[in-house]
């Protein structure tokens, strides 16, 4: 099992290492490593909430998001966009990007840099919408219920979650502007800029999500006129399997799987230019870390590990809050890659060992059960 939804990482990882020797020889190859650990690191709290949308996907798609899906997440993200956001900041041709990526790293990593306020400001939005969404939804399952259950009574407010999150973008990009202008900085562009990328971000978060659930709405209106079919089957012997999502409902589900990877990778890329500046190294390195995540991704919805430990979801949420707020923290102030990291694995390894503890107590009545039908007989 692990090497059948592993193997394919494993052949980018070697390749990988390989193309890094013969291009910077080992220097490149530690750091085509190190960032392949960051990457991983990173975003396994992506992994945790991308098979949770997965597991729901029929096995065609789910084969797309492994193949179609990794070119756009490796090539896409990892090297295609940078060289796109160069391109737009410094009006550049995207021949004149490529060359000057190629060429001189330092500006190339500069123009990047330049342009993290307009990139985290979007990605911080969209992943604050996905958080702020998951907590405010009344779940049967609670995993800090003291938290949870007022904020799933607040969630029964129309467009809390929008409201909430544009306050916390008019004080981020408030605060920026004010930051700027004290220490001699262009305040007016850039707080403008952050205000537009996270409306962009908001905006794209709700079409991509609102045309995946309106078409997953359609699909469960069809399951529910064929349930007499389904109930009929049942009775004959032969139970259907739980219908998965197919056609326009997983394309925009897909599509939006792509956004969220896309937002997930944002922290990782501009922290990269930690590590190298180099594009080709930085694209070697997240592009296994990124193949990684994919095969995780699968491990999960195959084991059926959301299933098994039901808090798993929750600590991923949360470590998406965590990296939103991290994000839009980021647009002024400088947070470690590696903090980002420890609170995403902090979270889930929280939830992981809860679910853990659950499990025990549930098991404990069942197992005085089964002593005491074994003490009658």
């Amino acid at each position: 099992m692990v090497l059948k939804t592993f193997g394919w990482s494993f052949a980018v990882t070697a390749l990988g290492l390989v193309a890094a020797v013969f291009y910077g020889g080992w220097t490149a190859f530690g750091l085509v490593a190190i960032l392949s650990i960051l990457e991983v690191s990173l975003s396994f709290d992506n992994a945790v909430v991308n098979a949770g949308v997965l597991k729901k996907m029929s096995e065609f798609w789910q084969k797309i998001f492994l193949t179609i899906g990794i070119l756009i997440a490796v090539f896409g993200m990892r090297l295609v966009f940078p060289v796109v956001i160069v391109s737009i900041t410094a009006q550049l041709g995207p021949i004149e990007a490529i060359d000057l990526a190629l060429t001189d790293h330092a500006r190339y990593e500069e123009l990047v840099t330049d342009a993290h306020p307009a990139i985290a400001a979007f990605g911080g939005m969209f992943l604050l919408m996905i958080f702020l969404d998951f907590i405010f939804e009344d779940r049967d399952i609670k995993w800090l219920a003291w938290l949870e259950r007022p904020l799933a009574k607040l969630g029964k407010i129309d467009m809390l979650a929008a409201c909430v999150a544009l306050i916390i973008l008019l004080i981020t990009a408030t605060t920026f502007a004010v930051h700027a202008h004290q220490y001699g900085g262009v305040h007016v562009d850039k707080s403008s800029t952050v205000l537009l990328a996270g409306v962009a971000g908001l905006v794209t978060y709700m079409v991509v999500g609102g045309l995946s659930g309106f078409f997953e709405d359609k699909l469960e209106e069809e399951e529910e006129r064929e349930h007499e079919a389904e109930e009929e089957a049942k009775r004959a012997g032969k139970p259907l399997s739980a219908a998965k999502l197919v056609g326009k409902a997983a394309f925009f589900m897909f599509m939006y799987l792509e956004v969220l990877d896309a937002s997930f990778s944002f922290d990782g890329v501009i922290g990269a230019f930690a590590v190298s500046n180099d594009p080709v190294v930085i694209a070697l390195g997240l592009g296994i870390g990124a193949m990684y995540v994919r095969s995780l991704t699968v491990y999960l919805v195959r084991q059926g590990t959301l299933d098994d430990y039901v808090y798993l979801e929750h600590g991923a949420h949360y470590a998406i809050g965590a990296l939103a707020a991290i994000l839009l923290i980021t647009i002024q102030y400088e947070v470690p890659e590696v903090v980002t990291g420890l609170i995403g694995v902090a979270l889930i390894a929280w939830s992981f060992w809860s679910s853990v503890r659950r499990n025990q107590r549930l098991r404990v009545p069942e197992e005085k059960e089964e002593v005491l039908a074994a003490k009658e007989v």
